[in-house]
């Protein structure tokens, strides 16, 4: 099934404009979730809008939204108002300017987007936004309305199409100084910064996400699976933290763990990107216990799909 734009509209660049669709470039549809269930009959738990004073059900259609003026006073506002207020940026992102991409501070990054052509028509004038950013090495810098806000999206050039990034505006960025005031000024001594180089010159490497594997998620399908098949489940110890009484000593502990380990660790070839770590397991209908319903089906094992 093709992917589902979020939105679609026109890309504009002076007076160069081409139909375009936003479609979200992450995912965590294939991560584990959870219902939640009635401990005493294991039917899922179902929610109901009820109205907060006299406890009755509201219907969808009679359900507005209100501003919170003080505890007893809401100010209305209907979908109509609200379309009203519609700006430019509802239908057209309009590049505003082109800034250095090491100007923007990775606090105001929020969530990736694909910006590709809408339709047959329009590919040329996308080809030359697209391009002209590529060329100048610069981030396009516009506003786009999503869920009824106006964002700030900042637009790179990758491969064919576009990755446009939501930004924060000033206001929703906390200061660092409420966080970091307090912390102590400590003289850091060239042999213990040298000992920490080292350490870190060892563990270098390349940065490659197809290494990484969500040992939680993993860890979740196990906790799954052996429930499905009646295994006795068994708390694993935690990691306890230990007081560092010897800064020095300890750096250079470190470093003869990560030779050591470094010594023992097999070569291996990276694998290949992996679609998703989630498991496809099976539903079990009606309410068995585990050990029959794992008699009769097997729980599969943790699976990764090639991409």
């Amino acid at each position: 099934m093709a992917p589902r734009a979020n939105w679609k509209g026109f890309l504009r660049l002076s007076l160069v404009t081409c139909p375009v669709a936003l479609y979200p470039a992450t995912s965590e549809s294939e991560k584990v979730s959870f219902n939640q269930l009635n401990r005493k009959t294991g039917h899922r738990i179902k929610y109901a809008k009820v109205d907060a004073d006299t406890g009755e059900e509201v219907a969808n259609e009679d359900i507005v939204k209100g501003y919170k003026v003080d505890d007893d006073t809401f100010v209305e506002v209907t979908r109509e108002e609200l379309e009203n207020v519609a700006l430019e940026s509802t239908r057209t992102i309009e590049i505003d300017e082109f800034v250095d991409r090491s100007e923007i501070d990775p606090r105001y990054l929020i969530r990736p987007y694909y910006l590709c052509p809408d339709g047959k028509v329009g590919h040329d004038a996308f080809a030359v936004i697209r391009e002209t950013i590529r060329e100048m090495n610069k981030v396009a810098i516009g506003r786009v309305v999503l869920t009824n806000r106006e964002h700030i999206i900042a637009l790179e050039a990758m491969d064919k199409g576009l990755i446009g990034t939501l930004l924060r505006y000033p206001y929703e960025v906390r200061s660092a100084a409420e966080y970091f005031d307090d912390i102590q000024d400590v003289k850091v001594t060239k042999d213990m910064l040298d000992l920490a180089k080292h350490i870190v010159n060892q563990k270098s490497g390349h940065f490659q996400p197809e290494k990484f594997e969500d040992q939680y998620e993993t860890a979740l399908i196990d906790l799954i699976n052996r429930k499905r098949e009646g295994k006795p489940i068994v708390a694993k110890a935690r990691p306890r933290g230990e007081n560092v009484v010897d800064l020095m000593d300890a750096l250079r502990k470190s470093i003869g763990n990560e030779k050591a380990a470094t010594a023992s660790r097999p070569a291996r070839k990276p694998r290949k990107a992996a679609s998703g770590q989630k498991e496809m397991l099976m539903p079990i209908a009606g309410k068995k216990p585990a050990k029959e319903a794992a008699a009769k089906k097997p729980a599969a094992k943790p699976q990764r799909k090639s991409a």
